[in-house]
């Protein structure tokens, strides 16, 4: 059931980082503050396709 997912930078919109989410507990798109190196500062990152 955990599949692996992109985070995309909600500002920069950069590809940053990758991690698993279990489909079965989390349905929805997910969305944690993460540091951007790109921005070189916390920003919301969100899941992408």
């Amino acid at each position: 059931m955990r599949v692996r997912i992109t985070m995309v930078c909600s500002e920069c919109k950069q590809r940053n980082y990758n991690t698993m989410k279990n489909k079965k507990n989390d349905p929805d798109r997910l969305e944690m503050s993460k540091y951007c190196p790109f921005c070189k500062k916390h920003t919301v990152h969100k899941e992408s396709k």
